[in-house]
């Protein structure tokens, strides 16, 4: 028994000691931030030019190479009677200090642009802008063909220069910054997860080589001694990164993009949730402007504001139409609208969030409105989508190929025949919960993925880190 505490306090220290560092290194970044020139890197994403790919490798491994002149491995100590096994062994262990630091330059470029919050457009659009304006907030991972296709669509609503435009990403890609650098119809800013895969590839919250595998029983872990042995999830399986990686995002982002973003200190304007592969109709933002008026005058506890539908249908006459319902994770997790007061409402309830044994933001959140927050939630939702879904390929997607073209087809063949049903004049509640409601909504089932005791500790330290 007194093992298995020690080996908690040693996990849960192991934790503290990377965002404490973290956290200290990057008040140091803050402190000398303007005392050289930046990366080439920082510079492409805070003046929007385009660099290529081969360009930016090129200038890491510059950086790559200038740190292992500076600071050499040490040679091996190899003794007289050593065989020549032994010697190959011997530089085996030795790190390849280049692979580091290229992972050290993302870390830094993350840690500057996350400080920096240079908002690229923001004199174009500055007289344009008010201080409350609609915030739209995209989550991006590593699908830059649909990002193209949504930024399209933005390109193409009425209204969309007033929106501060804000890329999350959890993966850095010349690629992608490429498409986040050719939007010059609002202000844009990107952040970036500082805990991604990509910048801890071989060690938590990436996946250490001593971790233990997926499918391992706990007896068997717990001889092996691997890091996380006491820590399966509710089905008995043990952590993996990539699907871990979304729920911290998510959660990061939005305390993100409320509480640190400078520039929205005490907005008061709703902020607006998408994601890489969402398409957006021409006017959503007028729809959105609409159903927060409507909000205000006959729902005033509705907490969230949705647009987005999984189904792909003609508008037929409901262009105008929402209803009121309890929010559920299946149906109302695309496009979501929420104020500040849902927001502050919804980090008190961190723990809860942190440690529900779900990899799922959705179903965790689904989680919170029957055990956590001070009601249900209620929605006010879209009859007609304004956010599409077209991904076809992703996370819970197993498709060998993907056709975002042809998903942008189908999504643009809707919206050109309901064409004479956009922007409509007003809105009409057709439906809505009784007064006394009819209670939340509870997952039906829990999916695991999240019993380690490290993800439950880096979540909760979000609302902690400067």
């Amino acid at each position: 028994m007194r093992f298995r505490i020690y080996k908690r306090k040693v996990v849960i220290l192991t934790v503290v000691v990377v965002i404490c560092g973290l956290a200290f290194w990057s008040s140091g970044r803050q402190k000398k931030s303007d005392s050289g020139p930046l990366p080439k890197e920082v510079e492409t994403v805070r003046k929007g030019s385009s660099v290529s790919s081969s360009s930016i490798n090129n200038h890491i491994q510059v950086q790559a190479t200038a740190a292992v002149s500076k600071a050499p491995a040490p040679p091996p100590i190899i003794h007289a009677n050593d065989t020549h096994q032994e010697k190959a062994k011997e530089k085996e262990k030795i790190p390849k200090l280049e692979t580091d630091n290229t992972t050290l330059v993302y870390r830094s470029i993350v840690f500057q642009l996350n400080f920096d919050q240079t908002i690229r457009n923001e004199e174009k659009f500055k007289a344009v802008r008010q201080k409350d304006d609609l915030v739209v907030v995209v989550q991006v991972h590593n699908r830059p063909d649909y990002l193209k296709l949504l930024v399209d669509s933005l390109q193409k609503v009425r209204g969309v220069e007033h929106i501060l435009l804000i890329f999350s990403h959890d993966y850095w890609s010349p690629e992608i910054n490429k498409v986040v650098a050719s939007v010059d119809f609002c202000q844009v800013l990107q952040i970036f997860f500082p805990f991604s895969i990509q910048l801890y590839p071989e060690e938590f919250p990436g996946h250490d080589p001593k971790d233990c595998p997926r499918d391992l029983p706990k007896n068997d872990a717990l001889k092996l001694g691997c890091i996380n042995a006491e820590y399966p999830d509710s089905f008995g399986h043990y952590r993996e990164a990539k699907f871990s990686q979304t729920k911290h995002h998510w959660w990061w982002k939005l305390h993100f993009v409320w509480d640190r973003v400078r520039v929205l200190k005490d907005h008061k304007g709703m902020v607006l949730l998408i994601e890489e592969d969402h398409y957006v109709s021409p006017d959503f933002i007028h729809l959105l402007k609409l159903m927060s008026s409507l909000k205000r005058e006959q729902c005033p506890d509705c907490d969230i504001l949705s647009l987005g539908s999984y189904s792909h249908i003609g508008y037929s006459s409901k262009a105008n139409r929402v209803e009121v319902k309890a929010w559920k994770s299946t149906e109302h997790n695309m496009g979501m609208a929420l104020s500040r007061e849902t927001y502050q409402k919804l980090i008190k309830c961190t723990d809860t969030f942190c440690t529900y044994d779900d990899y799922n933001w959705d179903w965790s959140l689904q989680h919170l409105t029957v055990s956590c927050l001070p009601s249900y939630w209620k929605v006010m939702v879209s009859e007609a989508p304004r956010v599409f879904h077209a991904g076809d390929c992703g996370m819970h997607h197993k498709k060998t190929a993907c056709m975002p073209i042809s998903q942008k087809t189908k999504i643009d063949n809707i919206l050109q025949s309901s064409g004479n049903q956009l922007f409509p004049k007003n809105l009409l509640i057709t439906k809505r919960l009784p007064a006394n409601g009819a209670g939340g909504v509870a997952p039906h089932v829990k999916n695991g993925g999240w019993g380690d005791i490290r993800d439950h500790e880096l979540c909760k330290s979000y609302v902690r880190l400067q």
